[in-house]
């Protein structure tokens, strides 16, 4: 059994590869063979990711589980889950999206609440890592990174704290022009702990934003803006995407970053509301979230498990550990997004007030 993309599209985390890999694999378009119960339709961002996790995982569990596994790839799924919904005759049944999309769509009846206990492999996970509607699939993160060039690896900034002091580390800022992990990094230049983030102290967030503000030069809008911020030398330290920075340096850019206060962030799966082969779906979740094909995804790209036991699988070498996002010792380093904030009342009310604070 093998997989196959049959649209085009990007993301913007991923957007750079994303039409080059999709064309390249529409020639994989064809009728398809299997029977609906031995097929699922899955949806991912497009691009070197969608490619790497059809390497890591897709390949080898449609190889496993005896099925089919159509792709689909999109920069924005979530329109489309809704549309798809609504008309009651859903094409999609497994989409890789920001775990917020399954939170939100679960309370708007679109995705489908899943019964943990046929899902093995996500019951052994931890329970931070799964909601009624979402299993956590990948990790990357938010971190700080900053020029080489302008800092020494001795006398870099190693904390928000440091990118907020602007006397000890004068230089050009870019942060991104969202509030999720910004308000958490303001939080946690003000004093607040990693693990004690939540639920966020909006105001005292604002409040600390507001310092800063007049030292950033960029409010950067995608992934790609970002790392060309650093690499061009238009900014000297940003909040950028690891994966961002991280391809930077293997291309020999003086670049750097720290996992030191890094904001945790994932993609989840999760099942539309009516999927046609729901039940081809769930198997497909666990064995999405095996921890050796979990494994299998850092060996193809910069992201991380979102399985810990992948860590033990032995296939992740310690030196690769030490760079990925989900790494042990890095995931100690970091604060865990919370989506379930994210995705309450209380959060959407801060992404509100976040399009004030920009206009202001």
């Amino acid at each position: 059994m093998t997989t196959a993309i049959r649209s085009v599209a990007s993301r913007s985390r991923f957007s750079r590869h994303a039409l080059s890999v999709s064309f390249g694999l529409l020639a994989g378009l064809s009728s398809l063979p299997a029977r609906a119960a031995d097929q699922i339709t899955f949806v991912s961002q497009g691009g070197a990711y969608q490619k790497a996790q059809t390497v890591a995982i897709l390949d080898p569990a449609a190889r496993k589980l005896g099925i089919t596994i159509n792709q689909d790839s999109i920069p924005d799924a979530w329109p489309v889950i809704k549309s798809q919904v609504a008309s009651g005759t859903p094409t999609w049944d497994v989409v890789d999206v920001p775990t917020s999309y399954c939170l939100r769509g679960g309370e708007q009846g679109l995705i489908e609440k899943l019964d943990v206990s046929k899902i093995p492999n996500a019951a052994a996970m931890p329970e931070a890592y799964r909601s009624p509607y979402s299993i956590a699939y990948e990790f990357y993160s938010s971190v700080l990174a900053y020029s080489l060039k302008k800092y020494s690896s001795g006398a870099a900034p190693n904390s928000w704290a440091d990118f907020w002091d602007v006397k000890k580390f004068p230089g050009r800022r870019a942060l991104r022009n969202h509030p999720l992990a910004t308000l958490e990094a303001a939080l946690m230049a003000d004093g607040v702990a990693s693990d004690q983030l939540y639920p966020l102290d909006v105001d005292r967030a604002f409040k600390k934003l507001e310092e800063i503000k007049p030292a950033i030069t960029v409010w950067w809008t995608s992934g790609a803006q970002s790392a060309q911020l650093l690499n061009d030398g238009e900014v000297d330290m940003v909040m950028a995407w690891n994966g961002r920075v991280s391809a930077l340096a293997s291309e020999g850019a003086k670049v750097a970053y720290t996992y030191n206060q890094g904001v945790l962030q994932s993609t989840s799966l999760c099942i539309l509301k009516n999927a046609p082969n729901r039940e081809t779906a769930v198997q497909f979740l666990n064995e999405a979230v095996d921890p050796l094909l979990q494994a299998n995804l850092p060996l193809h790209i910069d992201y991380g498990p979102a399985n810990p036991k992948a860590f033990d699988a032995g296939v992740i070498k310690a030196d690769r550990a030490v760079q990925l996002p989900s790494g042990p010792e890095n995931t100690r380093k970091q604060a865990l997004m919370s989506y379930a904030w994210w995705a309450s009342p209380a959060g959407e009310a801060a992404e509100k007030r976040w399009v004030a604070f920009m206009q202001k």
